[in-house]
């Protein structure tokens, strides 16, 4: 098989890398124009796709509990449009700053695209990625199991992923332009662990041998060079969105999120309020990273110690992907192409070529495990009373209960403890989907497999050498994308899937999924490689008109008894020097009323030598926070905190709060406040 020749990079978390203080000019390794003579036109894009940030309950950790308070990052929507300029076909990809795709955002995206700009972007060439942060807001499913922790649908939530996504790709669109696109590989440990060692370790040596650590260090970046200069790149990199803790009540983006931040703001200098297009653009997108935690000490993170540990985390991938964007890397070359077929995971017959066992299978209905039930204990627990492994309890209920009114559910499940048998509850209420775009995409010698859910590191590594054999092409140039275009929970090898941790009890449809998707897999690759369209059947219904909405809305805000909006309840100190943090609490109004997506509810300003303003930091940043509370039935209280980065240069500083009020009549109108001048000294 072929092989790179570019330099391997091997890092360590914390490692510095050498000269990255000159990524911030972003120099390409070599000048070269980009001009008629490159093989592709890319464009690049980037939209705020920030939800409510209070009273909406945030999703990953499946607590009911966890309402956000704030906002301690925005998140993000980013897009890269491909173009093949000889054959004509391109492709989209997409990375967003949530915890999942669902397949209403991923139907209403498209239907958007489909609206703005015809038949160019389409199910089977738009990949539409999650980075998994389990800090961000919930409720923008259809299917009733993801809004149980929510209360329900957020509407403004949805329409604000929606609108972030859309306006990315359109942006991304927009920008095309010639440009010379470059691959690399490196190797990056100490930013992740297997939560799971014991499930990895059944695996056959052909798995065990390959990932000695059991974790996939292999961190890959695709970057865009124009006239010799980098504008943009994508990195992709197993490990989960869990350096936040449970226990966090504020959105943010974690570890990837971190990584793109850094990358952009406080390398490139982006500013993402600026009304002109950025000059650069960073996607950190997850692969294979189901049992992969970001937590090295196999424990649940704590706040506030974890903000500091997603920030760590992040920069290591950051300083992996700049090690990379530093080095010559291979040019990509050859077609852009895709192929996408809707799959219902509940009734696929497994040939005997991918069982392993020499025998024909098939999946089954869904069925959430006991497994599930207990969550990952290692980054955050779910329900007590239950754990990963054997739970005799639930064992002794699906035998004398499920089982016997289904022994192909037995079957198809064992040796699973069947803790809700979902599948059988869609035929009252959508609950779960069972149809799933399965989706192959080809950018040159990279192929990415959209994967509709957490892929751990062995089924990953069977799915990747499935397409990498029916292609003849080397294995590390295929990559899963994991959480694209939907969710379907976890999928595992059935030897993984016997030992019924997190992952295996999440493996919904049984413990022949993973070959179901390499026989899925298997065929794309090879209509792909002879060039045959496929037809992609029947998508996953749409249930929008089934969502349900629980969570009352704001009703009516008024300030504190004896104050007006905008008012500071709570000023800053006279003076500060650099790494303190400054507190100033506003009279506010409640957040939802207003997202103010592509803005802020929040800026730092510096005082200019001519009297002006200007602006050092706002709400995306990392060093501000913005707390909400409620302060009787109507009134807000706004917390606003910025931690005084090192090197702030000295001089008079103020905070300003940017909010809206709504009045009985729903009337909504923009308040404001600004605090009193602080100066911050060396």
């Amino acid at each position: 098989m072929p092989r790179h020749t570019s330099r391997r990079t091997v890092l360590r978390a914390g490692t510095a890398v050498a000269g990255a203080g000159l990524l911030g000019t972003l120099a390409a390794p070599a000048a070269r124009a980009a001009d008629d003579r490159e093989p592709y036109l890319v464009g690049r894009g980037v939209a705020d796709a920030t939800g409510e940030i209070a009273e909406v309950g945030m999703m990953g950790y499946g607590r009911t509990d966890q309402q956000a308070a704030g906002l301690h990052a925005r998140t993000r929507a980013r897009a890269f449009v491909i173009v093949d300029r000889a054959g004509g076909e391109r492709v989209a990809l997409v990375v967003v700053e949530i915890g999942m795709i669902f397949a209403s955002v991923h139907q209403e995206v498209l239907r958007r695209l489909r609206q703005r700009h015809g038949d160019l972007y389409t199910a089977r060439n738009v990949l539409l990625a999650a980075t998994h942060s389990h800090a961000g807001p919930g409720g923008h499913s259809h299917h009733a199991l993801y809004n149980l922790t929510t209360l329900g649908f957020h509407r403004a939530t949805f329409t604000a992923v929606v609108d972030g996504v859309v306006e990315a790709v359109t942006r991304a669109h927009d920008d095309l332009a010639p440009s010379r696109l470059v691959l690399s590989h490196g190797t990056l440990r100490g930013a992740s662990v297997n939560r799971s060692r014991s499930a990895f370790a059944r695996n056959p040596a052909d798995i065990t041998d390959h990932f000695p650590e059991a974790v996939d260090p292999q961190t890959t970046l695709l970057r865009v060079e124009r006239g010799g200069r980098q504008v943009g790149a994508v990195n992709w990199f197993a490990t989960h969105g869990t350096s936040l803790s449970g226990d966090n009540r504020l959105i943010s983006t974690d570890n990837k999120g971190y990584a793109a931040y850094h990358w952009e703001r406080e390398v490139a200098g982006v500013d993402h309020l600026a009304p002109t297009a950025p000059d650069f653009v960073a996607a950190f997108a997850q692969t294979n990273a189901g049992d992969m935690s970001p937590n090295l000490d196999l424990r649940p993170p704590t706040t506030p110690a974890d903000f500091a540990a997603a920030r760590a985390n992040g920069l290591a991938q950051y300083r992996a992907a700049a090690e990379q964007a530093a080095a010559p890397g291979t040019a990509v070359a050859g077609p852009v192409d895709s192929r996408l077929v809707h799959v219902d995971l509940s009734d696929v017959a497994v040939d005997a070529e991918f069982t392993g066992d020499g025998s024909p299978h098939r999946t089954a209905k869904p069925a959430v495990g006991a497994a599930m039930a207990a969550g990952s204990t290692e980054d955050g627990p779910a329900f007590p009373g239950f754990v990963e492994g054997e739970n005799p309890f639930w064992d002794f209920l699906s035998d004398t209960l499920l089982y016997t009114v289904s022994p192909e559910l037995r079957a198809a499940h064992a040796p699973k403890d069947v803790f809700v048998p979902i599948g059988a509850m869609n035929e009252l209420f959508p609950w779960v989907p069972e149809r799933f775009p399965i989706q192959l995409v080809r950018v040159g010698q990279l192929h990415l497999l959209g994967v509709p859910g957490e892929v751990t590191i062995g089924a990953g590594l069977r799915l990747r050498r499935t397409v990498a054999g029916t292609l003849g092409v080397d294995p590390r140039d295929v990559l899963v994308a994991g959480y694209a275009n939907g969710y379907f929970h976890y999928v595992t090898t059935p030897e993984e899937y016997d030992a019924q941790q997190y992952e295996g009890g999440s493996t919904l449809f049984g413990r022949w999924q993973l070959p179901a998707l390499q026989q899925t897999f298997a065929g794309l690759a090879a209509t792909l490689r002879d060039g045959r369209p496929v037809s992609p059947g029947p998508g996953t219904p749409d249930h929008s008109g089934s969502a349900l909405s629980f969570q009352p809305g704001v009703v009516l805000d008024a300030p504190p008894l004896g104050h007006e909006f905008g008012d500071v309840l709570t000023q800053p100190d006279a003076s500060y020097r650099a790494g303190q943090r400054v507190t100033t609490v506003f009279a506010g109004a409640h957040p939802s009323n207003d997202l103010r997506r592509g803005g802020s509810y929040l800026r730092v300003e510096r005082r200019l030598p001519d009297g002006g303003w200007a602006k050092v930091a706002d709400d995306a940043d990392w060093s501000t926070t913005l707390r909400w509370a409620r302060d009787g039935l109507a009134a807000s209280r706004i917390t606003i905190t910025w931690d005084i980065p090192p090197g702030a240069p000295p001089g008079t500083y103020r905070v300003h709060y940017a909010g809206d009020a709504r009045s009985l009549t729903g009337t909504i109108r923009p308040i404001a406040g600004t605090s009193g001048e602080f100066t911050v000294t060396a």
